[in-house]
């Protein structure tokens, strides 16, 4: 702790001497995070005693190898961290492994900075929670910032400080195997989860929060438009209007501006024929500018490397001078930075300024986290065991597992199967003992051993009850026999009601896993065939990272249940729904398509010159499909329930909207079922006539209301100007006058309670 305290009484020195000549922030044109002049002095201090070399070494993040999400780079960091180079740790895990790090940095370098320590931490660290867009599916906003706050106070306990989540990008293509890390296709609900994500790993929107011991810094990504991949295919280009990548893609990264994010990522993808890596008009004109974002950038894994081949850099050197000087502060395990920024400063091709300022943001955020302070104040042994997966987190991610799942399909109530109903059962798939898969890929430091198959969860929600299973695989996710497919016959003939489990590998969603055919797998079809045939009813359990294409499934199975990657919890929480424990009352965040020729298929479409008109769909000249309907197979914001519901006496308090007014819609909602259940109210509008193209229907408010059976309840939406606004044909946000159309629906296609208003 020697060089600790020498370095902070340098600082103390320094402060005093800026404070008499104010010679700090205004006239280096720095804007700080935090506002703090006090922080302000002390970064500025710090900056002040560092050589351009120290400086540009706060820039450069390495990884340690320990857990690899991307290309490998053959530097060894070591002689970097011991001469004080090395601004932050990426995949460093454990509190001993952490702290010899931070004892380098700290007691053997010239200054002593310390480390910002940084891990993947994307749905749960060691208590691992449903895969981002799963747990989107629940529209519980309180729920997804709590597993985010648990997520970060298991991350802090661990020693870390900085996640590389949320993911907040928009997607409209199931292909793509990133689906799974986003909140799906609408704008709108994607800037409510975003801020609720940010929110929940910072502990709230004030920077003081920060420095608490369970909260870490959250990171936006992937800034801008990753999720529009051309072909669904991952870091493909993203080729957008303007219009689109400002009204649909940008809403959630400017949300998680509005929730005080402290770190922003750029994506792989070049768009306008840029990558994002060497934006400017991205990192700095709307980042910065627009948004007066005031944290620091980072580049994706070796995204600044990654311009060479994309074709707008020569080599290493020059891609290093394209990103620093569009405003990426730091260089994901590139080594780009640290070996050729002095030079470009020198050359007069990078300015130092630009580097003092990005080593300005990267120290506030130590400042921020008590770094400086006690760099080993998140290494606390007793604290990770008291922390990691406490009994709370378990419950809490058993309750998030049960509110993603999504009813697809119940024919005949099929679902729930009463726990005091005599009723044998064939448990049979490839997904029903699995507790590999169920985490998906991304999943921290969590253990895929030690997640709960859905067979132990059925073997523990049933015991003691009448229900009687018997068992057999049929198939494994990719392979089948005619032995396999007999035994699971004879067994499926044997029962009352056969609950088969199927879906993905872990592997085959995720990053760089994207697929042209997005049906199960062959050997998991031709299974539900022969299980069909014996004529026995079916519910089907799905464990996915993405929409799959479900249309056979639909046409011939009894029930759907669609669980996605639900984690640690996996099979408690998906057996509480299928006894009825809990009625599901999740909804989709992103559509299904019928099959993958409509793909992309999203509810906020915009309408053609010739629109299908529905009532006589196959009428000619119209935008529409010759083998196939162009709605999707079940649409944005479905999901049904063990009970039913109704939305009646929909009224406005105005028909007319004033500049600076609003309106104020309620509506009755009704449970008209015999079970207890919860209802996502949804608010969507259209704008008729506008000088661009507009979609057929945006979101525009949602409510989860638990309703008793029989029970009813008034709800309230308000509207206000703010939400009419869009980005314009002169490309300025603000909303025209005109008319609109509303509903207050169960689902993006639910087209009943249409009102109109006006905007004066």
């Amino acid at each position: 702790m020697a060089k600790l305290k020498f370095i902070n009484i340098l600082i103390l020195t320094v402060i005093l001497v800026n404070c008499s000549t104010d010679s700090s922030s205004p006239k280096s044109g720095w804007k700080s995070f935090s506002g703090d002049k006090n922080i302000e002095h002390k970064v500025d201090s710090v900056l002040s005693l560092m050589t351009l070399e120290e400086k540009i070494g706060q820039m450069s993040q390495f990884s340690a190898n320990w857990s690899v999400t991307g290309p490998v780079m053959p530097d060894d960091f070591q002689p970097y961290l011991e001469k004080g180079l090395v601004g932050s740790i990426f995949n460093a895990v454990t509190i001993d492994g952490i702290r010899k790090m931070q004892e380098i940095a700290v007691e053997k370098t010239r200054l002593g900075i310390p480390i910002l320590f940084a891990y993947d931490v994307i749905h749960g660290y060691k208590t691992i929670f449903p895969m981002p867009m799963g747990e989107a599916c629940s529209w519980n906003l309180e729920l997804i910032k709590r597993t985010a706050q648990i997520a970060a106070e298991e991350a802090a306990a661990d020693g870390l400080h900085w996640t590389f989540a949320p993911m907040v990008d928009i997607s409209r293509d199931p292909r793509w195997g990133r689906v799974m890390e986003g909140a799906g296709e609408d704008p709108f609900l994607g800037s409510a989860i975003a801020k609720a994500r940010v929110e929940g790993f910072q502990g709230g929107t004030d920077w003081r929060s920060l420095k608490e011991t369970n909260t870490v810094l959250a990171c936006a990504k992937h800034f801008a438009a990753y999720g529009a991949a051309e072909s669904g295919r991952d870091y493909n280009t993203a080729e957008l209007s303007e219009h689109t990548l400002r009204n649909v893609y940008l809403p959630p990264y400017e949300a998680a501006k509005e929730a005080n994010v402290a770190t922003y990522m750029a994506s792989f993808n070049d768009m306008n024929g840029v990558p994002a890596t060497a934006s400017k008009w991205l990192m700095t004109d709307i980042l910065r500018k627009e948004w007066d974002f005031r944290g620091f950038v980072v580049s994706d894994y070796t995204g600044i490397n990654e311009l060479v081949p994309h074709g707008v850099a020569e080599d290493d050197k020059h891609a290093a001078q394209l990103a620093v000087n569009a405003g990426v502060e730091m260089d994901m395990t590139g080594s780009t930075y640290i070996k050729y920024l002095k030079e470009l400063v020198e050359e007069g091709k990078v300015s130092e300024k630009t580097i003092d300022n990005a080593a300005r943001r990267i120290l506030e955020m130590k400042f921020l986290l008590g770094l400086f302070d006690d760099p080993y104040r998140y290494l606390d042994e007793n604290r990770s065991k008291a922390t990691i997966q406490k009994p709370e987190f378990m419950k809490t991610a058993r309750k998030a597992v049960s509110e993603s799942a999504v009813l697809l399909k119940n024919n005949n109530n099929l679902l729930p199967i009463r726990k005091d109903s005599p009723k044998k059962v064939a448990l049979i798939g490839a997904m029903m003992k699995d507790s590999i898969n169920l985490n998906g890929e991304w999943q921290g430091r969590g253990d895929r051993n030690q997640s709960v198959s859905l067979f132990k969860g059925l073997q523990e929600v049933y015991q003691n009850s009448a229900v009687q299973f018997s068992y057999a695989q049929g198939c494994t996710l990719n392979e089948i026999s005619s032995k396999s497919i007999n035994e699971a016959v004879a067994v499926a003939k044997n029962s009352d009601l056969i609950l088969v489990a199927l879906g993905e590998d872990f592997n085959w969603s995720g990053e760089a896993a994207c697929l042209t055919d997005i049906r199960l797998h062959a050997a998991q079809r031709e299974l539900l065939q022969a299980l069909k045939n014996t004529g026995k009813p079916i519910a089907l359990v799905l464990f996915s990272g993405r929409p799959l294409d479900l249309s056979w499934e639909n046409e011939n199975i009894d029930a759907i249940l669609q669980a996605w990657f639900p984690g640690t919890q996996a099979g408690r929480g998906i057996a509480d729904v299928l006894a009825g424990d809990y009625n599901p009352s999740g909804r989709l965040v992103m559509s299904f398509p019928r099959n993958v020729g409509q793909i992309p298929v999203y509810y906020n479409q915009k309408n053609t010159g010739r629109p299908v008109n529905f009532d006589n769909p196959q009428g000619d000249y119209r935008s529409k499909y010759e083998d196939s309907p162009i709605t999707p197979l079940y649409p944005f914001g479905y999901g049904l329930s063990y009970t039913t519901f109704s939305i009646s006496d929909v009224k406005l308090d105005k028909t007319v909207m004033e500049r600076g007014g609003k309106i104020t819609i309620t509506a009755k909602i009704t449970n008209t079922g015999n079970v207890d259940g919860e209802l996502v109210t949804q608010l969507y509008i259209r704008d008729l006539v506008a000088s661009v193209t507009r979609p057929v229907k945006e979101l525009k408010g949602f409510q989860k209301t638990a309703l008793k059976a029989g029970e009813s309840k008034q709800i309230q939406f308000s509207l206000t100007e703010k939400d009419l606004a869009f980005f314009d044909i002169t490309m300025e946000r603000k909303a025209e006058a005109g008319k609109f159309k509303l509903w207050v629906a169960q689902h993006a296609a639910d087209n009943t309670n249409e009102l109109e208003f006006e905007l004066k």
